[in-house]
């Protein structure tokens, strides 16, 4: 693998513009007066990257930290305020659903249009055009009007379009959640042959099983500044500690109700091990379509808890909720906890589909806060023979034990 940078970012900010005025004339009356109409966000600030080729990049971080503003900058989509952006080699970006895309065009015409602005001839485009048609699986509406097109046949599409432009530099922008999950597997699938062929791809997304499975780096933003370059594995906890902070600084600004009764602090609870057993009890990583499984959550409530539930939630890599259930919604009687204590949710005859799967879990109080959280704590393969695909169909039953 080459070290050559293909991106390299030099002290790039960049600055938007907030009106406050609504109006021109709000706008003559606060010239007038002397107010301030507008002021100055700061989307990113001081960012200085280098990308090399072949490598997979995860930009991580909260809901409003730059992620996309910062991949659109690296795309030449908007232009920095200060700092300078390189990039060479064929690009192909997947910023926005539908970017690229004319809404009165069919989808036929618009393959021709987005690979002529990705940089392919006609002529290229005629080569692709069938691999691009059946990758998408959206045949039958080939010659439609876009604007009749589903989010999933968008991304579809110009997914489909974006991977057959033969591209050096791939960015991606969350937009590849929108799909249904077999079409997911299959962008995977894709991304990890161009991951084979030494190809370079950056990536947004709030999974975080995508940054620790496909990417070679992971970069965290905060507020439009970078707080972390490194490791994939250390990125994640890295943004789940800014996440737990942040938590903590927001609870301990909210006021307090003159009725509301204490809560226990989050210490009080860890969640120490989750596990999937088979029908034997073994613990398994792999199972099949069909089998007989049980999830297993073992606490330690270090002080008496009651009044508490647990949450057990099944995401797709792509972080599309396949399952979620909760001691309360299965009838479990919690009760008083104290000490070490095991929660087993039974899936008897499981039904999800094929491929990978995250299991986070957390434990609350019905009416407070929560205690205890373990994010993607396990990772689980379904498989299968091709057959199945999509959400959890299964019977649940759970059940409390001592441990």
């Amino acid at each position: 693998m080459s070290s050559v940078p293909i991106v390299r970012l030099d002290d790039v900010s960049k600055h938007f513009t907030v009106r406050k005025d609504k109006s021109l004339k709000e706008r003559i009356v606060n010239a007038a007066r002397g107010r301030a109409h507008a002021e100055h966000f700061e989307a990113l600030k001081h960012i200085s990257l280098e990308i090399d080729t072949g490598s997979t990049v995860g930009l991580i971080g909260p809901n409003g930290s730059g992620k996309s503003t910062l991949l659109k900058t690296i795309g030449g989509i908007i232009q920095p305020s200060s700092g300078t952006v390189e990039r060479r080699g064929r690009m192909a970006a997947l910023l926005e659903l539908g970017a690229g895309f004319h809404p009165d065009l069919t989808g036929r015409e618009n393959v021709y249009l987005n690979a002529s602005i990705l940089g392919l001839s006609e002529r290229q485009t005629d080569q692709y055009f069938d691999a691009i048609v059946d990758f998408s699986g959206i045949e039958q509406f080939i010659d439609q009007q876009v604007k009749f097109y589903s989010s999933g046949m968008y991304v579809r599409l110009a997914f489909a379009v974006a991977v057959h432009v033969d591209p050096d530099l791939l960015l991606v922008d969350e937009v590849l959640a929108v799909g249904d999950e077999a079409f997911q597997e299959k962008c995977l699938d894709k991304i990890r042959s161009f991951q084979l062929e030494g190809r370079t791809i950056v990536l947004v997304t709030h999974a975080l099983s995508q940054i620790t499975d496909l990417c070679t780096r992971g970069v965290v933003l905060s507020r439009g500044s970078m707080v972390f370059d490194g490791p994939p594995i250390e990125a994640v906890d890295v943004l789940r500690g800014g996440f737990r902070s942040q938590r903590d600084y927001e609870d301990a600004r909210r006021p307090v109700q003159e009725d509301e009764q204490p809560v226990e602090p989050m210490e009080r609870v860890t969640i120490d091990g989750v596990r999937m057993v088979d029908a034997s009890g073994t613990e398994i990583t792999t199972t099949q379509v069909g089998s007989d499984v049980a999830l297993e959550v073992d606490l330690t409530a270090h002080d008496p808890v009651e009044h508490w539930r647990l949450g057990v939630a099944l995401a797709t890599g792509f972080g599309q909720l396949a399952l979620f259930t909760t001691t309360q919604r299965l009838g479990i009687e919690t009760g008083r906890i104290s000490g070490p204590v095991r929660v087993r949710v039974e899936m008897p005859d499981l039904h999800l589909g094929t491929g990978e799967y995250t299991v986070s879990t957390a434990i609350e109080h019905i009416e407070g806060p929560e205690l205890a959280r373990a994010d993607e704590a396990l990772r689980i393969r379904v498989e299968g023979d091709g057959s199945s695909s999509g959400t959890a169909r299964t019977t649940l039953i759970g059940g409390l034990q001592t441990r």
